[in-house]
C-alpha cells in the first residue's frame, strides 16, 4: 500500500538534513581542540572545556523543545534550528579569542539541539506506523555516515588548507541544511492535536515519562560508548595498537550501516524483545573482547560486535521511545530520548577519566561490560513489561 511506502520525499529530505547537521558537528569536533591549542594557545584543559560546553548547549536547546514542537509544529522548529546553525557556523570565522569561541560553541550546541529534535520528530511523524523500527534505522544511518566522514574531512581540510577552510566548509553545509529543510512539508499528523500553551513550567512539559525507561538504558549505554570513544585512542597508544584504533570507528560505522536496516525490520516484524536482548548481549560481549584484545584483529572484531550491539540498540531504542507514546507526544519523547543520551555522553568520559588512576584500561573495559550486561535486567523489568501493557 502507498501509505506504507517509506522512501517518500519528506523522509528523504529530513534524513539528508539530519546528515548535514551531524556533518557540521563531527567536522568541528575533530579539529576544535587542536584549533584551541595551536591558534588560541590554550591548555589542553581549556580546550576540553571549550569542546565540552557544546553538550550544555545541546541540553539547553533540547529542554523545552518537545513542548514547543507540539505547540508550533516540527517544521518550524527545524527551520529555526538550521537557521541558527548558519549563524553559529558564521561565528566560528570570527572566534579569535577564547571567550568568543566558548560562547560560539555554546550557541552552536543550542542550534544543534533544536535542529536535531525538529528533524527527528519529523522523521518519526512521516515514517509509516508499521515500519517505525526500519524507518528509524535508515534515518539514523545519516548520523553513522557523518560519524565516518565528518572527522576525516575536518582533519584533511585543517592539515592541507587550515582551520579557516574547515569553518567555511561548516558554513556551506549549514546553508545547504537550511535550504533542504525549506522543501520539507509540514507533517499532516501535526494537525491532529496541537497543545495549547499553559502558564508555568512542569517537568511533564520537558520530559515524556513513558519514554524514560528506555531512555535510562540508552543513558547507561551512551555513558559507556562515549567513554570508549574518548579514551580508545589513548588506550591504543599505550597498547601499541594505534593503527587498528585509527580504523576502529570506521569498521564500527560500516557494521552499523550494513546491519541497521535488518535490525529495524526485525523490530517491526518480531517486536522489541527479539532485537534488544541480542543487541545488549553483543554490546557487553564486544566490550569484554575489547578488554582482552592483544592484537589488531581482535580489536577490530570488537568494533564489529559493538557496532552490531550498541549501534543497533541506539536506533531501536529511539523507535521504542516513539512507539510508547501517542502521535502528539512523539516530539517530547524524541527530545527525552536524546536528552538522556546527552547526559550519558557528557558524564561518561568524565567518570571514566576519574577511575583511570585506580584501574587500567582493560580493567575498566571489563567493568563497563558488566554494566552493559546489567542493563538486560533493567530492560526486562522496566521496559519489556511496560511495552506489553500498551
Amino acid at each position: 500500500m502507498s501509505s506504507d511506502r517509506l522512501w517518500k520525499k519528506d523522509f528523504i529530505l529530513v534524513t539528508l538534513t539530519n546528515f548535514l547537521v551531524y556533518m557540521i558537528f563531527y567536522i568541528l569536533m575533530a579539529i576544535i581542540a587542536p584549533y584551541c591549542v595551536q591558534n588560541l594557545h590554550t591548555s589542553t584543559g581549556i580546550a576540553g572545556l571549550i569542546s565540552g560546553i557544546f553538550l550544555i548547549g545541546i541540553l539547553t536547546g533540547r529542554l523545552g523543545i518537545g513542548r514547543i514542537v507540539q505547540e508550533v509544529g516540527s517544521k518550524k522548529i527545524l527551520l529555526v534550528g538550521t537557521f541558527l546553525h548558519i549563524l553559529s557556523s558564521l561565528f566560528y570565522l570570527f572566534a579569535s579569542n577564547v571567550l568568543f569561541l566558548f560562547g560560539t560553541r555554546f550557541f552552536h550546541g543550542i542550534a544543534f539541539g533544536i535542529a536535531h529534535t525538529g528533524a527527528s520528530t519529523i522523521a518519526a511523524q512521516v515514517i509509516p506506523k508499521g515500519r517505525q523500527g526500519e524507518g528509524i534505522g535508515f534515518y539514523t544511518q545519516s548520523q553513522i555516515i557523518a560519524t565516518a566522514l565528518g572527522p576525516f574531512l575536518g582533519i584533511l581540510l585543517s592539515r592541507n588548507l587550515g582551520f579557516k577552510a574547515v569553518f567555511l566548509t561548516g558554513l556551506f553545509i549549514a546553508l545547504m541544511g537550511f535550504l533542504v529543510s525549506l522543501f520539507i512539508t509540514e507533517p499532516s499528523s501535526e494537525s491532529l492535536k496541537r497543545v495549547q500553551s499553559k502558564r508555568g513550567l512542569r517537568l511533564s512539559q520537558l520530559i515524556e515519562y513513558r519514554a524514560v525507561p528506555i531512555s535510562l538504558i540508552i543513558l547507561i549505554s551512551g555513558f559507556i560508548y562515549f567513554s570508549l570513544m574518548t579514551f580508545l585512542p589513548l588506550y591504543g597508544k599505550k597498547a601499541n595498537l594505534e593503527g587498528p584504533v585509527s580504523l576502529f570507528f570506521l569498521v564500527y560505522a560500516i557494521t552499523v550501516i550494513l546491519s541497521r536496516p535488518i535490525s529495524g525490520r526485525l523490530l517491526d516484524l518480531k517486536g522489541p524483545d527479539f532485537v534488544v536482548y541480542p543487541c545488549l548481549l553483543l554490546f557487553g560481549g564486544g566490550m569484554t573482547l575489547l578488554g582482552c584484545a592483544k592484537s589488531g584483529f581482535l580489536l577490530l572484531l570488537s568494533a564489529v560486535i559493538i557496532g552490531l550491539g550498541y549501534g543497533n540498540f541506539f536506533s531501536c531504542g529511539h523507535a521504542i521511545a516513539i512507539k510508547s507514546v501517542p502521535p502528539d507526544k512523539i516530539g517530547l519523547a524524541t527530545a527525552t530520548y536524546y536528552i538522556f543520551i546527552d547526559i550519558g555522553s557528557g558524564v561518561g568520559p568524565y567518570i571514566f577519566g576519574l577511575l583511570l588512576p585506580f584501574m587500567d584500561y582493560k580493567g575498566l573495559f571489563f567493568l563497563l561490560s558488566l554494566v552493559v550486561f546489567s542493563t538486560l535486567l533493567l530492560y526486562r523489568f522496566f521496559v519489556s513489561r511496560f511495552l506489553r501493557s500498551i
